[in-house]
């Protein structure tokens, strides 16, 4: 599509022209799953709660997140007093725009990304990591001690998850021998017998469940969600916002939610691989298995946030320093091992 845009306008327009319609076919259907997982999430809960949920405004309530977009839209925006007004409507501005600019090197399919970089794993762990500001800046711009302690848990929070799943992500990177997404997804081709796939793979397995748990740490979920305690922090470092700028951290929450579960299906299921290496299944376009597998691993994430008891703090931060960590640097030394011993002969 960009030689086309390029070869009828010019290099600079066309590329120019192509690449915003590539965002925007990426950005809007992001957008509208947002809104839907909203409707899944609070189904998933009721139902496991032997509950209805939404099933008043649309067709079995699928209307009911448009209608919360309306009622916060129409809201007055609230600035406290004492706050810093500029970094107040900054904080979730730059929460919204770190969750969608990563999807800019996620492969839906054989060549269907926005931006087939050979860093994209390295640009996701930098662009991850610019979460953690916006957090911080909504919790010290409001000027309240409840914030700005529920932000600092949150930093630290991400920053201890962050160690792990770098470490995590290093055994991935050694056997595709890429930081590619796309080279990574095709390096799971028939990994064991037919099966496409690392995390099929015994040697991968423990690190996929420890990039599942911690990526649901990175993202602040249940049993994760130490920065919303209903007891002292409310809504955390949300608490002084309203109207558009509480839906922008909101929309911001559920994008990260969404990008953790296409890096899962992504880096150790296979991506937009068929489960089994078997030619009918190709017949089925790439970003259809790359979508179902994006929708199990939310719905994991919702059964975990509606059955699994909230950790202390000091449990949360254990788990990350004391358990991953060592796991995930031993394994480090694992597989290098065997791909030293096995790939390149070092024992020859």
């Amino acid at each position: 599509m960009t030689e086309w845009f390029q070869g009828t306008m010019g290099n600079g327009v066309g590329w120019f022209v192509a690449t915003l319609i590539l965002i925007l076919m990426i950005a809007l259907p992001l957008m509208l799953s947002v809104a839907m997982i909203i409707y899944a999430d609070r189904k998933i809960w009721a139902a496991m709660a032997l509950r209805r949920g939404p099933n008043v405004v649309g067709p079995f309530g699928l209307l009911q997140s448009f209608a919360d977009g309306l009622k916060v839209f129409l809201k007055e925006t609230i600035i406290p007093s004492a706050a810093n007004r500029g970094l107040f409507l900054l904080a979730p501005i730059i929460t919204f725009t770190v969750a969608l600019i990563a999807w800019a090197v996620i492969p839906f399919g054989p060549k269907m990304v926005l931006a087939n970089i050979n860093v994209g794993l390295l640009y996701i762990l930098a662009v991850s990591s610019l979460g953690v500001y916006g957090v911080i800046i909504a919790g010290w711009a409001s000027n309240s001690k409840y914030p700005f302690y529920s932000a600092l848990r949150a930093a630290a929070q991400m920053v201890s998850y962050e160690v792990s799943i770098g470490f995590v992500l290093i055994p991935v990177v050694m056997w595709a021998n890429t930081f590619n997404l796309s080279g990574i997804v095709l390096a799971q081709q028939s990994h064991v017998w037919l099966i496409n796939g690392f995390g099929f793979n015994p040697l991968f397995l423990p690190l996929a469940v420890i990039f599942l748990i911690s990526s649901m740490a990175e993202t602040a979920r249940a049993p994760f969600d130490l920065t919303e305690a209903e007891s002292e922090l409310v809504a955390g470092f949300q608490t002084e916002y309203s109207s558009m700028s509480f839906a922008l951290f909101w929309l911001g929450e559920y994008g990260n939610v969404l990008l953790m579960c296409a890096l899962n299906a992504t880096l150790f299921w296979g991506g937009w691989l068929p489960p089994i290496d078997w030619a009918p299944l190709y017949a089925i376009p790439g970003i259809f298995w790359l979508l179902a597998k994006v929708m199990l691993f939310f719905f994991i994430f919702s059964w975990v946030k509606a059955t699994v008891p909230r950790f202390r703090y000091d449990q949360l931060m254990r788990l990350g320093w004391k358990i991953f960590l060592p796991i995930s640097l031993i394994w480090v030394v694992l597989i290098s091992g065997y791909l030293m011993v096995f790939r390149y002969g070092a024992l020859s």
